[in-house]
C-alpha cells in the first residue's frame, strides 16, 4: 500500500478517471452495437453521426487509440452504405 499522501492522492484520482472512462467506453460499445443491429438505413443513418461523435471524443481523450476509432467509424459507415 502507498505510504506518501501523495501517491495515495494518485491512486484516488486513478480510481475515479478509471470508473469515469469505463463507462463512456462502454456507453460507446453499446452505440456502436446498436447501430450493427439496426436493418432500417434510416435508423442507421440517423445514428451514425451521434456513434462518429462519440468514438471521436474517446479517440480526443485517449480512452481508445485514434486508429481504433478509425477503423470503426469506417466499419460503422460501410455497415450503413450496404443497407
Amino acid at each position: 500500500m502507498a505510504n506518501h499522501k501523495s501517491s495515495k492522492k494518485r491512486i484516488r484520482q486513478t480510481l475515479t478517471r478509471r470508473a469515469h472512462n469505463r463507462l463512456f467506453h462502454k456507453t460507446a460499445r453499446n452505440a456502436v452495437k446498436a447501430l450493427r443491429n439496426t436493418t432500417e438505413k434510416s435508423a442507421a443513418e440517423a445514428l451514425l453521426p451521434k456513434v462518429n461523435a462519440m468514438l471521436d471524443k474517446l479517440a480526443k481523450h485517449h480512452i481508445v487509440h485514434k486508429n481504433k476509432a478509425g477503423n470503426l467509424k469506417s466499419a460503422m459507415q460501410l455497415h450503413v452504405n450496404s443497407l
